[in-house]
């Protein structure tokens, strides 16, 4: 399969700075119509819409302060994007923290998965072909952390699993025959963004220090540059099957690793 950027409308979730960021600089290059940027960081992000509608051309992005948590503004955002644009093509669901503290992880559930999975049924509500869509691609960001276990941020790990069950599980080929949606999984490794700064990070264990988790990031990953991450999501959208996943880390080339989830799954459903 082979999909093009070119001429597309793309949403983007958590995509003011970041990853997310690079990702909407790397699609304009790629010749997309217009991308909608979702992000709670209003500041950096009209600032984003103005430095980049300057570079590409008015009205190329569209800034929405949106918090992905609110279903209202959420879901607003994609009928400003269809009103204006007729359609959606791609929406890329990037938003997520990664902060496990007591006071902290029922929003960070709310953002990874409950938003990811509400952000995933619109467009499919949008896009399906068999209710006279068009088709499109969704794409769902996960992490190395949801292919790996840890004792120190286990919540978001089993966050970043659950975005790669779902998404496989929506995207398969079957289901994506009749709807015309391909749902595509990109899994970052640590990159060097705010999110592994201690300010971000939290844990439920309160004798872990912040400081701790970010040292041990550090210290067991190789932390790659964003626009490594924001690449691997370019190419995966050119190359990927419906309900494939795959892994963009260490500064290489993203590559696909859905053969080795589905033995996963087959190792693990021996049982049945």
């Amino acid at each position: 399969m082979s999909c093009e950027w070119q001429d597309k409308v793309v949403l983007i979730t958590g995509a003011a700075n970041g990853i997310g960021a690079g990702v909407v600089r790397l699609a304009l290059e790629e010749g997309v119509k217009h991308i909608a940027v979702l992000d709670i960081d209003e500041t950096v992000g009209l600032a984003f819409q103005e430095e980049l509608n300057k570079q590409h051309g008015a009205g190329k992005i569209k800034f929405y302060r949106v918090d992905v948590m609110s279903d209202e503004q959420l879901l607003g955002a994609f009928q400003s994007v269809v009103a204006e644009h007729g359609g959606i093509d791609v929406v890329v669901n990037n938003a997520g923290i990664m902060n496990d503290a007591p006071h902290v992880y029922k929003k960070e559930i709310e953002i990874n998965v409950t938003a990811l999975v509400t952000s995933t049924l619109k467009a499919l509500e949008l896009m399906r072909v068999d209710e006279g869509g068009k088709g499109g691609t969704v794409i769902n960001i996960s992490s190395i952390a949801g292919l790996s276990q840890s004792p120190t941020l286990p919540i978001y790990f089993a966050t970043k699993a659950a975005v790669i069950q779902f998404s496989n599980c929506i995207g398969k080929e079957d289901y994506f025959a009749k709807t015309g949606v391909r749902v595509l999984t990109v899994c970052f490794g640590a990159a060097n963004t705010a999110l592994i700064t201690p300010a971000k990070l939290g844990s439920l264990d309160k004798n872990i220090p912040p400081e701790f988790i970010s040292g041990a990031v550090n210290a067991r990953f190789h932390v790659q540059q964003p626009e490594s991450a924001a690449k691997g999501v370019i190419e995966a959208y050119k190359l990927g099957k419906s309900g494939s996943t795959w892994l963009a880390t260490r500064d290489l080339p993203v590559r696909d690793i859905s053969d080795n989830i589905t033995k996963a799954y087959e190792i693990m459903g021996e049982h049945n």
